[in-house]
């Protein structure tokens, strides 16, 4: 697929590397010709140094023959100009741009076709924000993720040395959990993935991704963390985009405190929210922490601008006694160095994006795609088409299908109901199958297994 991004900030340079290492035809677009440097030396991709929306711009880097523009620029403008000269002068197929601004986000009619044609919107703060969400109300979750529009979950578990998870084969836990329908798709042990059998047994600190029903996997979640208390106190730190629509999306619910260094956006932020106490000061002032009862804080989320600000501040937030703590971080390098020490769960704002913007890249008819352990590995919902003339899949058993290595089936949605595989589960057309791939280079093939046959009328 050839594919022009507009942008070689974080977001577009994660995405870059993401689609270049699946053989994609990637042109890279940014005003900055050091950071455009910087991303060839690493990566075999073609750049072009200019305005992203400049007309002359988006010729040079072939918009005219390319399948889709990505605009990840940091302006919202020059992401919604560049998507309309696409469409005006080049007529590219499909246009995705990151919108930052809420302003322009709650106003759908602006991106009809007719207006400004914009085929997907992205929002890694809104993403960003709906994800600490999903965190906070599965307790205990290092990672929670939807699929089929949030009947089926995977969500990802740690296991501790006094939990009940360690010690038993993933047959025996099943004694443990009552009953609970999921299926362990995936284990991380030191880094490394293990796709699991019913003989596999969990050591400490391995992280577990379970997957099920949206009701199994919080019976489950109960079962396991019977002795943590509920969460009811939510600190954050920063009030900027993602703080401000944080604390705006659990102040109904919890007892939101907001913690903002510049007294401007202070201000702002208690104009905003109605049931939320907006302090103006330093998350890393260990006085104030103390002063704010940090010690009687569930979960701290340090959400500013500043990967440094945010690791300090967490540190320092459980140090001090806050239950769980939650750190914003944009450099890859910071995630697995903070995450499972001091901080328990570090956020990266491109994985949740690359993520969205990865399922309209995918061949074959793949409708949700999730970055797993900072992309090393992928899960996928896929939907099976055709018959068994025409489809790899469809009117077989799992245990038929030549799955890649390392790739498994862990759940299978059809129609209303969710269906936890096993090998003589027999996949049927317009079933959605959820897979994980452990390894990405096995993507394609697993992509190839859902495109139809020209026999498929």
């Amino acid at each position: 697929m050839k594919i022009i991004i507009l942008g070689a900030g974080q977001v577009g340079a994660s995405v870059a590397a993401n689609l270049v290492s699946e053989d994609n035809d990637i042109t890279l677009v940014d005003n900055n010709p050091e950071a455009l440097q910087l991303i060839s030396e690493r990566f075999d991709l073609r750049t072009i140094t200019g305005i992203a929306s400049h007309p002359s711009i988006l010729a040079k880097a072939g918009a005219k023959d390319a399948d889709m523009i990505l605009a990840v620029t940091n302006s919202d403008e020059v992401n919604m100009i560049a998507c309309q000269v696409a469409y005006t002068l080049f007529h590219t197929p499909t246009k995705i741009a990151r919108i930052r601004e809420i302003e322009y986000l709650k106003n759908s009619q602006l991106f009809a076709q007719e207006a400004l044609p914009i085929d997907v919107l992205i929002s890694p703060e809104q993403l960003v924000t709906d994800y600490i969400q999903k965190l906070i109300s599965h307790p205990g979750a290092l990672q929670v993720l939807d699929f089929a529009d949030g009947r089926v979950q995977m969500v990802t578990l740690r296991a501790s040395y006094s939990g009940i998870l360690v010690g038993h084969s993933v047959k025996n836990l099943r004694r443990h959990l009552n009953g609970v329908e999921y299926r362990i798709v995936i284990i991380f042990r030191n880094n490394n993935p293990i796709i699991p059998d019913s003989n596999t047994i969990i050591e400490p600190d391995d992280e577990i991704f379970f997957i099920g029903s949206q009701k199994s996997i919080r019976q489950l979640l109960q079962i396991i963390r019977t002795k943590e208390k509920p969460l009811r106190s939510i600190m954050i730190a920063g009030g900027g985009n993602i703080g401000l629509r944080l604390a705006e999306s659990l102040e109904n619910t919890y007892k939101v405190k907001l913690i903002e260094l510049d007294s401007h956006k202070a201000h702002l932020a208690s104009e905003t929210l109605k049931n939320t106490i907006v302090l103006n000061g330093d998350a890393a002032d260990e006085e104030l922490l103390n002063e704010e009862d940090i010690n009687r804080t569930d979960v701290f989320c340090a959400l500013t601008n500043a990967d440094e600000a945010n690791i300090i501040s967490s540190m320092l937030a459980k140090r001090l006694g806050a239950r769980k703590v939650l750190a914003l971080i944009n450099r890859a390098a910071y995630v697995d160095l903070v995450q499972s020490n001091t901080i328990d769960i570090a956020i990266s704002p491109q994985q949740a994006t690359i993520g969205s913007l990865l399922a309209h890249v995918r061949k074959g008819d793949v409708v949700v795609v999730h970055a797993l352990r900072r992309g090393a590995a992928e899960a996928i919902e896929a939907i099976a088409h055709g018959d068994q003339t025409s489809s790899k899949v469809v009117g077989r058993k799992i245990k038929e299908i030549e799955l890649p290595a390392s790739t498994t089936i862990g759940a299978i949605v059809r129609e209303e109901d969710v269906i936890i595989a096993d090998k003589d589960t027999l996949i049927e057309a317009d079933d959605h199958v959820i897979l994980v791939v452990a390894d990405k280079k096995n993507v394609a093939d697993v992509e190839s297994l859902f495109q139809v046959g020209i026999t498929f009328l």
